[in-house]
């Protein structure tokens, strides 16, 4: 009977230092500490952990006070480590898509382990963080054509709100025009800032060649064989359409307008030369005679007489200003996700080389819905 009772004695004081011991490492862990809790139906308490006795947490928030938490309802419990990850008293992850508005970078490098992807309507683009200052992506559209590698190399400073980075891009047309389209953009960043809010200035320089031909008038003398044509006279021949290149500057930023959302404004402006093959002046050398019938016996066929005509044509330099703006707004309700959807348009201003264009203007818009995901 004794050692029926001791042994029971001893069982429970081992369930009792067990208990305890879990008790003392579950407080060890969170006590005191700055975390964000996620509750299983989405809700989000930021706030200390005051204790932990492995069915209840208590914590101690600004807005409710001390609220005790069942254990069942968390799904996640993550530590804060710097106070900036608080805005509007919730927390607001700091993540991959910081370095990123619409179409541009900031100066931050993408941490490592931090890969992202993102998916837009025209197509995919993956991101990797190869170091914690250098990263590497993939462009394209959903017919996996044009391809374009993107990388970015960021300074550190030791200001934390200003960064420095270099980066390029550069791409094929792909099976599309059989690998003859060629392009690339080369630029340097300059942001202030924090993660969450921040505001860069970009400069850069950027060439594009299609690699499609196009007929364009042929500089000589030619002969008209209609003997009814009465018009200028016209040969071709046909080119590469002459490359296009030209300094970029950008503009962009970010700041937070609550907890989960953020309003984005990304921009690009560029002077871009180009060649465009023109016809200065057509001359009439010999007039064509039209054909006739004869009204007479035997009623016969009187032809013609073609026309020469002499073509002068020259190349002419052209340019032109292409302004993009792209406002829209980011929701991060996720430590992995965000969407944003912004509101874009592109104007284009022809400036020289287009005197024959009735209109030398023209814009279109670019509606853009992004989803990022980090892995």
């Amino acid at each position: 009977m004794k050692t029926r009772i001791i042994t029971c004695i001893v069982a429970l004081i081992l369930l009792l230092g067990n208990s305890i011991h879990a008790q003392v490492e579950t407080d060890t862990l969170w006590k005191n500490k700055l975390c964000v809790i996620t509750l299983t139906d989405k809700r989000e308490y930021v706030g200390y952990v005051l204790s932990d006795d492995g069915r209840e947490l208590l914590i101690q928030t600004d807005k409710l006070g001390k609220i005790y938490i069942p254990k069942y309802e968390v799904v996640n419990i993550i530590p804060i480590h710097d106070q900036k990850e608080i805005v509007f008293g919730e927390f607001q992850s700091e993540g991959p898509f910081t370095t990123r508005y619409a179409f541009t970078t900031n100066a931050l490098p993408i941490k490592r382990g931090e890969n992202y992807a993102m998916i837009n309507l025209y197509g995919p683009e993956v991101h990797f963080a190869v170091r914690d200052n250098f990263n590497i992506g993939i462009m394209t559209t959903w017919m996996a054509s044009p391809m374009i590698l993107s990388s970015k190399y960021s300074f550190k400073t030791k200001n934390e709100k200003l960064n420095f980075s270099i980066g390029a891009l550069v791409g094929t047309s792909g099976y599309l025009n059989v690998f003859r389209g060629y392009g690339g953009l080369y630029f340097a960043n300059f942001s202030v800032g924090s993660r969450k809010k921040n505001f860069t200035l970009a400069g850069g320089f950027a060439h594009l060649s299609t690699g499609f031909e196009t007929n364009v008038w042929a500089e000589g003398t030619y002969v008209n064989s209609d003997s009814y044509w009465t018009g200028s006279g016209a040969s071709f021949v046909s080119k590469s359409t002459p490359m296009l290149s030209g300094p970029i500057v950008s503009i962009a930023g970010i700041t937070p307008v609550g907890a989960k959302a953020s309003l984005v404004f990304d921009s690009m402006f560029g002077i871009f030369s180009s060649t465009r093959y023109s016809r200065i002046s057509t001359t009439e050398l010999v007039a064509p005679v039209q054909g006739y019938y004869d009204p007479n016996p035997p009623y016969s066929w009187i032809p013609g007489t073609p026309g020469t005509y002499s073509h002068v044509v020259e190349n002419v330099p052209s340019s032109q200003l292409a302004l993009f703006i792209m406002p829209g707004m980011r929701f991060q309700t996720k430590e992995k996700r965000a969407f944003q959807i912004s509101l874009a348009g592109i104007a284009v201003f022809r400036q020289k080389g287009f005197e024959d264009y009735n209109d030398k203007s023209f814009s279109f818009p670019i509606p853009m819905c992004s989803w990022f995901f980090k892995f």
